[in-house]
């Protein structure tokens, strides 16, 4: 892992223009998160994505939204501008108004924890759940990533391949060196461990390199993942710890 860390980048790197992140914190998801498609006006509702639609190595949304009280410049809407969301807002406003975060500013009652990042829910991602036994990235490219979810976006990777080597136990390495185990082998892939992950130069990898990976993290394909991923890294094989 020294020898890695030191001969490739971090995964999180702005040459390559990757970010990793956490998904929203609303402090109060029983209010902010609804299967209820008419609630509220239409464009308060953004497609929420949860660790319960990744669970088979593929999105399947459950029709889960998070109810924003944000517009596209990061500043919270005009209540009157909304009736349904501020009807709705204030059957909970005694329970929103207990939070912390509305404690400190109380005009601002209605704020969830996080801001949502503008444009994040189109833009194209890989998600991964907080807590699983393998490292199982997830592409996404319409919804917004729930606070039990971590994403990775990128401009200078093709996030299939990206996703290959993920995938793979080469990567998983790194999360389960320095990362936090859990009962029964679950492992926390939050953002600090996955900074810790060390990858090739994406150009470094030639095209039969990348299309093995890009094949196999189509294919959900974790020892295709692996094999491929221990040549990109210059492997003989596997390391092993206890």
């Amino acid at each position: 892992l020294e020898d890695m860390a030191e001969r490739f980048q971090p995964l999180e790197d702005t040459a390559t223009g990757t970010k990793v992140g956490i998904g929203i914190a609303t402090g109060a998801d029983d209010v902010f998160i609804t299967d209820d498609a008419h609630g509220v006006e239409p464009d308060r509702l953004i497609p929420l994505l949860t660790s319960a639609d990744i669970t088979t190595g593929r999105v399947q949304w459950k029709g889960e939204y998070l109810v924003s009280p944000w517009d596209e410049e990061g500043q919270l809407v005009d209540l009157m501008a909304y009736p349904k969301l501020k009807a709705y807002l204030h059957q909970h406003a005694v329970m929103l108004k207990k939070r912390h975060v509305a404690q400190k500013q109380q005009h601002r009652w209605y704020a969830t924890i996080d801001k949502v990042h503008r444009g994040l829910r189109e833009r194209p991602k890989l998600v991964l759940q907080d807590m699983s036994s393998t490292s199982s990235p997830v592409l996404d490219t319409q919804h917004y990533p729930h606070h039990n979810l971590y994403w990775i976006t990128s401009t200078g990777w093709d996030l299939e391949v990206l996703g290959g080597l993920l995938l793979s136990e080469v990567a998983e390495l790194f999360v389960r060196a320095y990362g936090v185990k859990m009962r029964n082998g679950t492992m926390r892939f939050q953002s600090q461990y996955l900074r810790m992950i060390r990858v090739p130069v994406p150009g470094s990898l030639n095209d039969d390199l990348s299309n093995a990976l890009r094949q196999a993290f189509r294919d959900r394909d974790r020892a295709g993942a692996t094999q491929a991923a221990l040549l990109a890294y210059g492997l003989n094989a596997l390391p092993r710890f206890k």
